[in-house]
C-alpha cells in the first residue's frame, strides 16, 4: 500500500496562497454548512436574513434618529443608518463568528490537514451571502424614499473588498489569538459593542470635530462607513480626509494577521 503524507507548503505567502486556491472548493463547502446549520431549525428560516438588519435599523432609528435627534445629513435617518449597517453587520457577525471557528471546528482540524485560514475565512463568505441581500434591501429603501442611486454606487463593489479585506484581516487576528488563550471568546462581544460605539453607524463623521478626524480615522471602519454611505447617498462629510488613513491601517491588519495566522498554523492541532 502506497502511503502519501500531505504536508503544509512551508512558510506564509506566495506559497500559503497556492495551497488556498487548491482548497477552495472546501472553503465553499464550509460556509455553505455554517449557513445550512444556522437556519436549519428556525422557525422562519432565512428570513431571518431580512428581519434582523431591519429590526436593527428600526431600533437606531427610533433611539438615535427620534429621541437623540442626530444629524444624518439630509437623508431620512432609517436609510442613513441601514447604510452603516450594511457593512458593520458582515464585519462584526464575521469577526465574532471567526473568534470561535477554530474551537467549534476542533474535531476537524485535529483529524485531518488542510490550510486551517480556510476556517475563518469561511466565516466571512457566509455573512457575504446576509450581506448581498441586505444591501438588495438598502436599494428598496432608497427606492422608497424616493433616492435615486448616482455613478458613486459603481464603488461599491470596491468598498466591499475593501470590507471583506478589513474583516479578514481581523479575523485572522481574534481565532488565532482564542485558539491559544480562550479568555478571547468572552472578549469579543464586549469589543464589537465598544467598535460599534466608536464607528459612525448611529451618527455622522461630522459630530466628530475636524481637529479628531485623523486619529478617528485610526479606526478603519470609519472610513469604511462613510465611504459606503458616500457611493449610497453621496455625502462625503471630509471622507478624503480619512480614506487614507482608513485604507492603511486595514492594509496593515490584513497583512500581518495573514502572517500571523500562517506562524501559528502548524501548532492550532497541538493547542486547540
Amino acid at each position: 500500500m502506497t502511503e502519501v503524507l500531505i504536508k503544509p507548503y512551508k512558510g506564509p505567502g506566495v506559497n500559503s496562497l497556492r495551497e488556498l486556491w487548491a482548497y477552495r472548493e472546501l472553503l465553499f463547502f464550509l460556509a455553505w454548512r455554517n449557513i445550512k446549520v444556522r437556519y436549519s431549525q428556525a422557525v422562519i428560516g432565512v428570513l431571518w436574513v431580512v428581519i434582523q438588519p431591519l429590526m436593527a435599523m428600526l431600533i437606531f432609528a427610533v433611539i438615535f434618529g427620534k429621541f437623540a435627534g442626530l444629524p444624518s445629513g439630509g437623508a431620512p435617518y432609517t436609510v442613513f443608518v441601514f447604510s452603516a449597517l450594511l457593512p458593520w453587520n458582515l464585519f462584526a457577525n464575521s469577526v465574532s463568528g471567526a473568534g470561535a471557528s477554530l474551537i467549534a471546528n476542533r474535531a476537524l482540524i485535529t483529524k485531518i490537514y488542510f490550510p486551517r485560514i480556510i476556517v475563518p475565512m469561511a466565516e466571512v463568505v457566509e455573512n457575504m451571502v446576509d450581506f448581498m441581500i441586505s444591501g438588495l434591501i438598502m436599494l428598496c429603501l432608497m427606492l422608497l424614499y424616493g433616492i435615486l442611486p448616482t455613478g458613486k454606487i459603481f464603488a461599491v463593489p470596491f468598498l466591499f473588498l475593501w470590507l471583506v479585506m478589513l474583516t479578514l484581516g481581523v479575523g485572522f487576528w481574534v481565532s488565532a489569538v482564542n485558539a491559544r488563550y480562550r479568555d478571547v471568546n468572552y472578549a469579543v462581544p464586549f469589543l464589537m459593542q465598544a467598535w460599534l460605539y466608536l464607528s459612525p453607524v448611529a451618527y455622522s463623521l461630522s459630530l466628530v470635530p475636524q481637529k479628531w478626524h485623523k486619529l478617528y480615522s485610526l479606526n478603519p471602519m470609519v472610513g469604511v462607513i462613510e465611504s459606503f454611505r458616500w457611493a449610497f447617498l453621496g455625502n462625503d462629510c471630509g471622507l478624503p480626509g480619512i480614506i487614507p488613513y482608513s485604507l492603511a491601517i486595514t492594509i496593515f491588519v490584513f497583512i500581518t494577521g495573514f502572517f500571523y495566522f500562517c506562524r501559528v498554523e502548524k501548532d492550532l492541532s497541538d493547542v486547540i
